[in-house]
């Protein structure tokens, strides 16, 4: 099955200690690169996280957000550190007696010192497994999402080597008359020329620039790897990097169809042939 890159996912839960959310998103990217944002109630579990996502994931950017909201019945109340409180109004006591001119201190001062005003701790064990469990649901629907994604680009890519196939068949069609056209304006020019040439020296350099214009070597890899491209296409595996990789080697192909080129025809058919396999390599490159 193959999958894209991009895609989209959110979940939700919410039970006695409040309100999760968790969205995930995707985008292209050569390798896996994971940022999460993770409120410090969760951050203990950014480790799970991440090695849930990497058991799921092998190539993409990752966009984890989470966000928590307690209920109102799990609020941390507020605890007093009273021996706290009591030693710094003693010592505020202690200062005022060595002033001359004192100012009054009152207990919003007093709860404003680090440590007075303390928080009861909340058990977030059920929020921790509700959020692994979130994440696994999230994930599931982000590689559904994928997959859906990654059938459109399969098609979009077989469509275009399709119209590779058919340029390809045409080449191969008109190959054989673009060939004796050239060996017979070859021979016209010789001809001109009215000298005496030396006949094994002239089939000698025909040969030479034959076999350096045949392009039938290029076309039959061509070939070759669209066929080899179609089978990584039906593999369950992550295959972005090895179509990659083809789509390079057809681009090559091309290239050297258009070097070797003698005829405005083959000419024509390098450049559609690379307009063709560019277009299939841009969606080659959304898939993981």
């Amino acid at each position: 099955m193959i999958r894209s890159m991009t895609a989209f996912a959110r979940q939700e839960s919410s039970s006695d200690w409040g309100d999760l959310s968790l969205e995930l998103r995707s985008v292209n990217q050569r390798h896996l690169d994971v940022s999460l944002r993770l409120p410090e109630e969760c951050r203990v579990l950014e480790p799970k996280l991440r090695e849930m996502i990497g058991a799921r994931l092998s190539r993409g950017k990752i966009e984890c957000s989470v966000r928590f909201s307690k209920a109102d019945s799990q609020q941390s109340a507020f605890v007093v550190n009273t021996e706290l409180a009591s030693h710094l109004s003693k010592a505020s006591r202690e200062i005022d007696a060595l002033l001359y001119s004192s100012a009054p201190i009152n207990a919003m001062d007093i709860l404003r010192w680090p440590g007075v005003l303390q928080y009861e701790e909340q058990d977030m064990s059920p929020v921790h497994e509700a959020l692994i469990q979130t994440l696994g649901k999230a994930l599931d629907d982000l590689l559904a999402a994928r997959e859906r994604e990654g059938d459109k680009l399969k098609n979009m890519i077989l469509q275009r080597f399709d119209a590779i196939d058919a340029e390809t068949t045409r080449v191969k069609t008109v190959l054989p008359d673009i060939m004796a056209k050239w060996k017979e304006k070859t021979q016209a020019r010789l001809d001109e020329l009215k000298t005496d040439i030396d006949e094994n020296r002239l089939a000698q350099e025909l040969a030479h620039i034959a076999q350096k214009t045949d392009i039938d070597e290029e076309l039959d890899r061509i070939d070759s790897h669209l066929e080899e491209i179609r089978c990584i296409l039906e593999s369950d595996k992550p295959v972005g990097r090895r179509l990659d990789f083809l789509m390079q080697e057809l681009h090559r192909e091309a290239n050297t169809l258009g070097s070797k080129s003698i005829d405005k025809q083959t000419t024509k058919a390098s450049v559609e042939l690379k307009v063709l396999i560019e277009q299939a390599r841009e969606q080659v490159q959304n898939i993981e």
